[in-house]
């Protein structure tokens, strides 16, 4: 769950662009149908089995639209949840549940989602010693919610922005003039409590970025014959990260080969949503 300042200073301008894109002047067939104010409850319903995420941002939906909506919670985050079972019940205006529903939903849907893939994959690396990780590869302006929903499913996150960390990618050392070169203008640049990790996707480049020292060198789209020969070359003297189209039907390539962490951008850029729905909305006294 997000604290209070993270919610405040981060989450809340993002969430309140996402319900003013949903809302542009007024929700139509709400006002058309409930004139006034009227106090409601409507039931949050799990459609399909996963592992919840996002509890805190589905409420704050309603809580900004109006503080003084209920949210009455029987699940928490990272809880794994069935179809059928009843997870929340929220209480308040009946025009804010429904003017807020798709909104809520679509944050809930999606972190539920990433979490419910992220932990599939998680299972399948326990006991190895690898740390699942995510990527930057995040829809805009949901890096914070997909991030989160990675963390709550059992994997890592990766550097969350450009300013976070230090990655050499192929363009970065081709800008460089090569692998040494990259690593070297890092070194001089970059603050010394940064690591410096780099990219590489030959044997060649692998022996470069040895000689040049690199923190963590990481293996891109490697067959696992020359993965094999390249964690044998580094013989730990960097740490080693491996990535490249990795998705939970092909991760178990990887599991013997005693790297330090896996990166997979599927787990935010291709996690279905989980189904959940808001039910049996009532009018209550």
């Amino acid at each position: 769950m997000f604290d209070e300042v993270t919610m405040r200073l981060n989450a809340d301008p993002l969430i309140l662009s996402a319900l003013k894109e949903d809302i542009t002047s007024e929700d139509v067939t709400t006002n058309a149908v409930m004139r006034t104010a009227c106090p409601g409850e409507v039931d949050l319903i799990c459609k399909e089995d996963g592992i919840i995420c996002g509890l805190s941002v589905f409420a704050r939906v309603f809580t900004l639209l109006d503080e003084k909506t209920e949210i009455t919670f029987l699940v928490k985050d990272g809880d794994a949840v069935k179809v059928g079972e009843l997870m929340a019940k929220v209480k308040g205006d009946i025009r804010i549940l429904l003017s807020g529903e798709r909104t809520a939903l679509n944050y809930l849907q999606r972190m539920s989602g990433i979490a419910t893939y992220t932990n599939s994959i998680a299972k399948l690396l326990e006991g190895t010693g690898i740390r699942l990780l995510d990527t930057r590869k995040t829809s805009p302006n949901n890096r914070i919610f997909e991030k989160y929903a990675v963390r709550v499913g059992g994997g890592h996150n990766h550097r969350y922005n450009l300013t976070d960390g230090v990655l050499l990618k192929d363009n970065h050392i081709g800008a460089a003039g090569g692998v040494s070169q990259a690593i070297q203008m890092a070194k001089e640049y970059a603050p010394f409590v940064r690591k410096i990790e780099v990219e590489v996707e030959t044997l060649d480049m692998v022996k470069e970025a040895i000689e040049a020292k690199a923190d963590i060198i990481m293996l891109d789209n490697m067959t696992p014959d020359v993965m094999a020969q390249a964690i044998e070359l580094i013989d730990g003297r960097a740490e080693i990260e491996i990535s490249g189209n990795v998705t939970r039907e092909n991760i178990e390539r990887i599991k013997g080969l005693g790297v330090d962490y896996v990166s997979s951008g599927a787990l935010t850029h291709s996690a279905p949503i989980m189904d959940i729905s808001l039910k049996n909305l009532h009018a209550v006294s």
